[in-house]
């Protein structure tokens, strides 16, 4: 398929077609941007990455065959480096946290608006997750642990470790933690890459999820 150089190659997995169509004419329009594949089931999201090299996946998290959760889950084992957008009807759908912890990059419901479709694709392929907090902490109400449960990859945190979680489990982008905790930006970054490798959270969203499910971070 030819492309557009320097555009953002976006994948699409949706078992309906009139979502997928309707995606593909809206990310189509523009001109940073790609379709460069379509599949109407987790089970071929391997193949098609393969096949297609997308920057971005936009992936339906509930579908008949192989769902999204376990298509993103493959493609992390895979060590795919495609970012991964998942859809949803419900904004408390419990499939979405699961999705988030399986390595998907932020969500986006299939009600939003075209502007918001395209926000989430740039942003993500940025390398910044896609995150509503207020979504997650009530995603996750229904799965934290009891408070103080010990967990591992929480305990390696150093006091400022734990700290800086806190504040991006809020929402905080390094700017603002840099502004709430008198930091530089660059510290920040260094605080947030080691809160990473200490949990092994795949980014953001995943160390996010983790801490809320595991009560660190309390819902509500």
């Amino acid at each position: 398929m030819s492309g557009r150089a320097g555009a953002v190659r976006v994948a699409l997995v949706d078992d309906e077609p009139l979502i997928r169509s309707g995606l593909a004419a809206v990310i189509g329009a523009e001109p940073d941007l790609l379709v460069v594949g379509q599949a109407d089931d987790g089970a071929e999201v391997l193949d098609l990455v393969a096949r297609t090299s997308p920057d971005v996946v936009l992936m339906d998290v509930r579908m008949p065959g192989l769902d999204g959760i376990a298509a993103t889950r493959a493609l992390v084992r895979a060590g795919s480096a495609a970012r991964v957008l998942v859809l949803t009807t419900f904004s408390n759908d419990e499939h979405v946290l699961d999705a988030l912890a399986a390595g998907a990059d932020g969500f986006l419901l299939k009600r939003c608006s075209p502007e918001e479709v395209l926000h989430g694709i740039r942003t993500v392929a940025r390398g910044e997750s896609l995150l509503f907090p207020g979504a997650v902490r009530e995603l996750a109400r229904r799965h934290v642990r009891a408070a103080g449960a010990q967990v591992p990859e929480l305990a390696r945190l150093t006091a400022r470790e734990r700290e800086v979680l806190r504040l991006v489990a809020a929402g905080l982008s390094n700017a603002e933690i840099a502004a709430e905790l008198v930091l530089g930006v660059e510290t920040v970054r260094t605080h947030v890459a080691a809160v990473l490798a200490k949990t092994g959270a795949r980014d953001r969203t995943q160390a996010v999820v983790l801490a809320y499910r595991s009560g660190f971070v309390q819902p509500g």
